[in-house]
């Protein structure tokens, strides 16, 4: 009978494996990946031991669920399988017998966490059968592991492996139908992981193209790198990149898992139907899937693609750890590069960008006038200083004028020795490149590093986290490394060091807003909450913060691509001030500056930090 329960298990393995190796074809036929896939399969046990659960494990009662259900389910099976074939003892038997009775409790799991009610943002559809399928397995093969542990009439084994078999089969066909794809395809992903510095540290920089490649981005299925490809398949449609979405939550026509899902199905002809929630308000596309076809406009919305912030809230919050904005950057490459096919605001934000190295178009020896009456010095070609100050976009707005204008006044008092780059400050190009405009990005940054190479100084500062992010972690790519630094790091370093003196300010409660691209894609949340606590009287949290905070809604090119919403981000996020009794939200951007002050209504004062930090220095 032992032998009977090992054909049974090893054939479902087998047939497993043989599911996994057509995935692997279909996968293959994207574009290849720099590293091996099979040197990267010694990756596997530790990113999902250790990366993969500790994000399952923000929320304890999915952690419990994953690991009693994927930790029975696999290690009865590994126990049964050699105790069938050499034929083992009892306690053998027992032992998988208990095992596969830890995997029922997983599959009971699985069934409470939809009964009475499923949660919104979990898929329907052939995720409904799960439990079932689950509870069939483990079961069945507990009974007959118990069974064999006890030494039962061959009858009840051969029932019990009946059983076993259906719910392996029903597993298999869950495969096919979605539900238990993310198994298999789980494994080729971790192992091909296009952004393997994840897994020791942070890495969230965009890859520089090819320009002279003859196909830029991606218009079709087999554009994207193939362990991109098992990264869609890899998706468990939990829902998390949904709930943390700042477009989704304010209407927009984009739901990152439906549009992680829609990539999926995309490699298929004939594709399992999508139960879960769309994209609020975008049109049914009911284009054909297949590795040649057009994604966008025949699977894929067209506003979905352009309604994507680049938060990467989503990224951070996927189980899976899939890269949403890469997929979402790749689609936009295709379409500007490929197919001049932008939203007429962001068309118009290029062309300037390319004419005037500026996306505004405006003069830039004007960028240094919201400092005029400071006397800034300009730091000239071949000249050195200690810190260069970058001003970034935001300079040309009189309302961010205020933060440049205490960060000077604070560096002055501190001691530091600092000049900008005048009008040779071109656009850093950030949006350019969120924008899927890779040409004019690199064009820029060839400009800006010509720049800045042409000088000598011990790093940079800036208050704009966008350029802060490209300066730091996407020029080097492209031959310029520095030290790069926000400004609340550079105070709280002058803090710190006794250079500037605090004396708290008594006042109303104080809120500070995340900028995504200081926290998700840099990592710092710590430096800014420090100042506040010193110069303010009573800091308060939004129930968003730190790395999960959500979006001003700035981000990716939103602004300049005038997508439609039931809501604007920026009025969603200042409710959350409100909701945390705030009087005032502490900024760090000069996006988030222009897009929270924009909320219209009786609304909490937005002040940077930089202007709080100034309001309580003690003059020495």
């Amino acid at each position: 009978m032992g032998a009977l329960i090992a054909a049974e298990i090893g054939g479902i393995a087998l047939a497993a494996l043989a599911g996994w190796l057509v995935l692997l074809a279909r996968w293959l036929k994207g574009r290849p990946a720099a590293g091996s896939w099979l040197a990267g399969l010694r990756h596997v046990p530790r990113r999902y031991l250790v990366d993969v659960h500790h994000v399952v494990a923000r929320r304890p009662a999915a952690a419990r669920m994953h690991a009693l259900a994927a930790g029975g389910v696999l290690s009865g099976a590994v126990m049964a399988l050699p105790a069938g074939l050499l034929g083992a003892g009892r306690i053998v038997w027992a032992l998988a017998a208990l095992a596969f009775g830890i995997g029922g409790i997983g599959a009971l799991l699985v069934w409470r966490r939809r009964v009475p009610r499923s949660p919104p943002g979990l898929s329907g559809g052939a995720f409904l059968w799960l439990p079932a399928a689950l509870a069939a397995w483990c079961v069945g093969n507990g009974l007959a592991a118990l069974f064999m542990a006890v030494g039962a009439p061959a009858l009840p084994v051969v029932l019990a492996v009946l059983l076993g078999g259906a719910g392996g089969v029903g597993l298999l066909r869950l495969v096919a139908l979605g539900p238990m794809r993310h198994a298999l395809a789980g494994v080729a992903w971790l192992a091909g992981h296009t952004r393997p510095g994840r897994f020791t540290g942070r890495d969230t920089a965009l890859r520089p193209l090819d320009l002279v490649a003859p196909r830029l981005g991606v218009l079709v299925p087999a554009d994207f790198l193939a362990p991109e490809l098992a990264g869609f398949d890899a998706c468990i449609q939990c829902g998390r990149c949904e709930e943390a979405c700042p477009a989704f939550a304010a209407g927009q026509r984009l739901n990152p898992k439906a549009l992680i899902q829609t990539l999926s199905a995309a490699m298929r002809v004939a594709p399992a139907a999508y139960a879960g929630r769309p994209a609020p308000g975008a049109p049914v596309m009911d284009g054909k899937g297949g590795m040649a076809r057009p994604i966008v406009g025949n699977v894929l919305h067209r506003d979905s693609l352009w309604a994507c912030t680049t938060c990467r809230a989503c990224v951070e919050e996927c189980p899976m750890l899939i890269e949403h904005v890469d997929a979402v950057v790749a689609l936009r490459r295709g379409q500007t590069l490929m197919l001049g096919a932008v939203r007429d605001g962001a068309a118009q934000a290029l062309q300037a960008s390319r004419e005037r190295a500026e996306p505004g178009g405006r003069d830039l020896a004007a960028r240094g006038d919201v400092l005029a009456t400071l006397d800034v010095p300009v730091l000239p070609p071949g000249g050195e200083t200690g810190i260069l100050l970058w001003l970034g976009e935001g300079a040309f707005d009189a309302r961010y004028g205020r933060t440049l204008r205490a960060l000077v006044t604070l560096m002055r008092q501190a001691g530091l020795r600092f000049a900008t780059l005048g009008a040779d400050e071109v656009d850093c190009g950030d949006l350019a490149r969120r924008l899927g405009d890779e040409a004019t990005f690199q064009a820029l940054a060839a400009e800006a590093i010509g720049a800045l190479k042409a000088r000598r100084f011990a790093k940079i500062v800036t208050a704009d986290p966008h350029a802060l992010h490209v300066l730091r972690n996407e020029y080097p790519a492209l031959g310029g490394q520095w030290t790069v630094q926000h400004h609340t790091g550079l105070l709280d370093e002058l803090v710190r060091d006794g250079r500037l003196r605090l004396e708290r300010r008594q006042g109303g409660s104080v809120a500070y807003h995340d900028p995504c691209y200081l926290g998700r894609y840099n990592g710092e949340i710590d430096a800014p909450r420090r100042l506040l606590d010193a110069a303010c009287g009573g800091r308060v949290e939004m129930a968003r913060h730190g790395m999960k905070a959500m979006c001003c809604g700035g981000g990716g090119g939103g602004p300049a691509s005038d997508i439609d919403a039931v809501t604007r981000i920026p009025d969603l996020r200042m409710e959350q001030a409100r909701a945390a009794g705030a009087g005032v939200v502490a900024v760090a951007c000069p996006g988030c500056t222009a897009m929270l002050e924009g909320v219209t209504g009786p609304r909490p004062e937005v002040r940077d930090v930089a202007e709080l930090v100034l309001a309580a220095v003690v003059a020495s």
